[in-house]
């Protein structure tokens, strides 16, 4: 085995790495803002809050089990958008919520979301 190998398959880079432990903490972070969520606010709070669980959530996992691929450059400069992208929504919301101002920085967090997705899909046809 080769210096960059492992006994399970290539070692990762430390920027994939880093997006592994980011997604999993983003997913874990989701979870508790969503019992938050769930007991702590209500209407449209709750809903919002619950929205921005889900997608902090789903992009958390996705960012722990893609960042465990190799990946090219677009491909770790998708997930790193990725993070982003939910940093500024989910978190834009909650900050939003906590602040009790608009959320201004989610609309750009969705809009990098949805592009970080056409990356990764790009990337997925250039291996």
């Amino acid at each position: 085995m080769g210096a960059d190998a492992t006994a399970t398959g290539p070692a990762m880079s430390r920027a994939a790495r880093w997006l592994a432990f980011a997604g999993a903490l983003l997913a874990g972070a989701a979870v508790a803002l969503w019992a938050y969520a769930s007991h702590g606010a209500q209407g449209a709070a709750q809903a919002a809050l619950q929205s921005a669980a889900a997608i902090a959530f789903g992009h958390g996992v996705a960012l722990a089990a893609l960042s465990r691929l190799p990946q090219r450059r677009l491909g770790m400069a998708a997930l790193a958008a990725m993070a982003a992208g939910v940093l500024l929504f989910s978190g834009g919301i909650v900050v939003a919520h906590l602040a009790g101002v608009p959320a201004r920085t989610a609309p750009f967090g969705g809009t990098l979301l949805i592009a970080s997705w056409l990356a990764v899909a790009v990337d997925a046809l250039r291996r």
